[in-house]
């Protein structure tokens, strides 16, 4: 069920790009310097307008997308740090269970976990 209500909003959003690319089909100057440097060094393209509105949308998206893994770095240290010392100490407890623990040991915690015992 999520799954094709995912597809009818892709769906939905094509329409919408589609109908917004031929809204919107006339040619703009888009300029890349102010108008007091673009007499120096000339810089401008022609481009339909529906691609200045989707690039804009694109590297919105982009942007957002780059401060907020900056964002969340920290957490994904952390969290690293924390599986690698979870680890270790996972090696360390297995370490002291070869060591220090007979068969016999095994079974007798076995037995203490029982459903049956309280």
């Amino acid at each position: 069920m999520l799954r094709l209500i995912k597809l009818l909003f892709l769906a939905v959003l094509m329409i919408a790009i589609i109908v917004l690319a031929l809204a919107n089909r006339e040619m703009v100057t888009l300029n890349v310097l102010p108008e007091g440097i673009k007499n120096v060094l000339p810089l401008s393209v022609d481009v339909p307008m529906f691609a200045v509105i989707l690039v804009s949308i694109l590297v919105g998206l982009l942007i957002g997308y780059i401060l907020e893994w900056l964002r969340e770095h920290k957490h994904r240290r952390l969290a690293a740090q924390k599986n690698r010392e979870a680890a270790k100490l996972k090696g360390e407890v297995e370490t002291l269970k070869k060591k220090h623990m007979s068969p016999e040991d095994e079974v007798l915690a076995i037995l203490d976990n029982s459903p049956g015992r309280a």
